[in-house]
């Protein structure tokens, strides 16, 4: 009968509701988890983990900073921290990271050819994300900062629900466009009840080098509105500047090569904002 039918229905529902999300289990090794993601593409968002990355280990040389490359299908971060070469591993068949800088870097662009394609399904590519997070020997880390890839996909869902993350950095630039992206990247994340630290403003205005003037290539203050609309911070604003591509497109991060530059200081205020906005560690 259909009245039996419906009540198998009902259960079946709630069989597979009472199974919940997947337990989170923590990196060994790992204090703290800080995600850097953004709805688009093409925002600054990996030039953005790399230097905050490098900005908290500079903030306290005591504290030890890892950073793992969750972009499969375009990993950027081998070249940007100006690393190559294929993992070592441990007597536990745990992959070692590459360290430069001081910081330990995971990247499935160590794992294939510079230039091959990962023409993978989901399966596959899900398969690759939970190897870079549970078959790395991370040592001890006090801060994991994660460059997650654009969009609010498979990815971030598995990475979000899989392990804990004390906080998400949403990186946009002040354009419509990627704004509207950026709203849904942070919507996605208090969806599975991650805190999001704040917004960086990134590309926020452009400065000509020989007469000085200053010219919002994107829009006006776009971001700092956006976090208005989802009651949150402004963890930091960065400029549009040629020595921060040129910095990273070098090997060369600008935290790195040209610390006493207004870039860098950029990127240590919004490691400063995230370090005051996470709680407190396990001991």
């Amino acid at each position: 009968s259909s009245s039996s039918g419906d009540e198998a229905l009902r259960d079946r529902r709630a069989r597979i509701l009472s199974r919940g999300l997947p337990k989170q289990k923590p990196i060994e090794g790992v204090k703290q988890v800080v995600v850097v993601a953004s709805g688009k593409g093409g925002v600054g968002k990996s030039t953005t983990a790399v230097n905050i990355a490098l900005a908290l280990a500079a903030n306290d040389s005591a504290k030890e900073v890892g950073l793992l490359d969750a972009d499969i299908y375009g990993p950027s971060i081998p070249k940007m921290m100006n690393l190559k070469g294929n993992p070592e591993l441990t007597p536990k068949n745990l992959m070692r990271p590459l360290k430069n800088y001081g910081i330990a870097c995971m990247s499935m662009g160590f794992l294939i050819e510079e230039t091959a394609p990962v023409v993978w399904r989901g399966l596959m590519v899900m398969s690759a994300v939970e190897k870079l997070l549970r078959q790395v020997d991370w040592g001890q880390l006090d801060y994991l900062v994660i460059d997650m890839p654009p969009g609010t996909g498979d990815v971030q869902l598995s990475v979000s629900q899989n392990i804990p993350i004390a906080g998400a950095v949403i990186v946009s630039t002040p354009q419509d466009v990627a704004l509207l992206d950026a709203h849904k990247g942070a919507e996605m994340f208090r969806k599975v009840h991650v805190p999001v630290l704040g917004l960086v403003q990134n590309m926020s205005v452009f400065q000509c080098p020989k007469c000085k003037h200053e010219t919002h290539i994107f829009g006006t203050d776009g971001v700092k509105d956006l976090a208005k609309t989802l009651g949150l911070d402004i963890l930091g604003d960065v400029p549009l500047h040629i020595n921060i591509r040129e910095t990273c497109d070098s090997g060369q991060p600008v935290v790195i090569s040209q610390p006493q530059s207004d870039a860098a200081k950029a990127y240590h205020k919004i490691a400063m904002e995230i370090l005051r906005r996470l709680p407190v560690p396990p001991a």
